[in-house]
């Protein structure tokens, strides 16, 4: 097992719409798109779409929304490790104007416990904070073993605060720093602070604030993607975190400068694209926005 990816799974329906209906309105939407979604889970897609194994223990059921998940997993070579519930979590994407919004229906009574995999081989360990009891038992263990691992802090969750002990590299959301009441250098103070010895800080098409080994804080600016290209942001921020794992274990003595990079590149090639299936940039997709899209100054 080369990496594991460890969070909650959703089936994401996706729709464009003009206006969302009220009352005993309806509408037609103009498309629409059904997507394996959840942080973790689409990071790991993402991972495994640019070449690079990787395992996922996850949240799944045995319905027909469980059924097609597993479908999906096995379709992109996602060797699951199911933690099982009665229910599949499902969200409704509404993408709108470069912003999105999301209702989703979780269901995270597990039916079990989580299972205890051999991490002796493993190279990479990418975490989003859900499946807490989960996250804090595989970072610990990673830890020990010398395994890097990797969080994506888009919010705060009950272990975050004990997690991020636990953590090498943690890249978080500016959501994160409004809840914690923080901003963003405080932020990088914050992670520095408890050990993260590469951290950062992303906002949206403001690029990422970060530091790495060095301690030096800087900007990586976002992408320039043209907005009438711009299709649908959910996502973008976990083909990032995906990007940048696949990009560690192929490059492993490359500079996190250049990890961020693709994974910059990753989520620029995401955003033209409805749902989270259809923007899994591959290599070649990747190549081709870090050409066609200059960096914002």
């Amino acid at each position: 097992m080369q990496s594991l990816f460890v969070g909650h799974a959703y089936i994401d329906v996706t729709m464009r719409a003009d206006a969302m209906p009220l009352g005993d309105e309806k509408t037609v939407a103009k498309d629409y798109a059904v997507s394996f979604g959840g942080a973790a889970v689409t990071a790991a897609f993402a991972c495994a779409r640019l070449g690079q194994s990787a395992d996922l223990l996850t949240s799944v059921a045995t319905d027909w929304l469980g059924h097609m998940f597993t479908d999906m997993a096995a379709s992109y070579g996602v060797r699951l490790h199911p933690r099982r519930v009665a229910r599949s979590s499902l969200s409704f994407v509404f993408p709108h104007g470069g912003q999105r919004a999301i209702l989703r229906a979780r269901d995270d009574n597990f039916l079990e416990t989580f299972q205890r995999l051999d991490l002796s081989q493993t190279r990479l360990l990418h975490l989003d904070g859900h499946m807490g009891d989960a996250a804090l038992w595989y970072a610990k263990a990673a830890r020990q073993l010398g395994v890097l691992v990797s969080l994506d802090g888009g919010a705060m969750r009950p272990c975050l605060e004990e997690l991020i002990g636990h953590v090498d590299v943690a890249i978080v959301a500016f959501k994160l720093c409004e809840q914690m009441a923080l901003g963003e250098a405080e932020m990088l103070g914050w992670l520095k602070s408890k050990g993260c010895r590469v951290g950062g800080v992303t906002n949206g098409e403001k690029g990422m604030l970060w530091y790495d080994e060095s301690g030096e804080t800087r900007l990586l600016p976002a992408l320039r993607v043209p907005s009438e290209r711009i299709v649908d942001t959910s996502g973008a921020g976990d083909v990032f975190h995906g990007a940048y794992c696949a990009s560690y274990l192929a490059r492993p003595d490359a500079s996190w400068r250049e990890h961020f990079e693709l994974a910059r590149a990753a989520s620029a090639h995401k955003v033209q694209h409805l749902g989270n299936e259809a923007g899994l940039p591959t290599m070649a997709d990747v190549r081709v926005a870090q050409a066609a899209f200059p960096a914002a100054e």
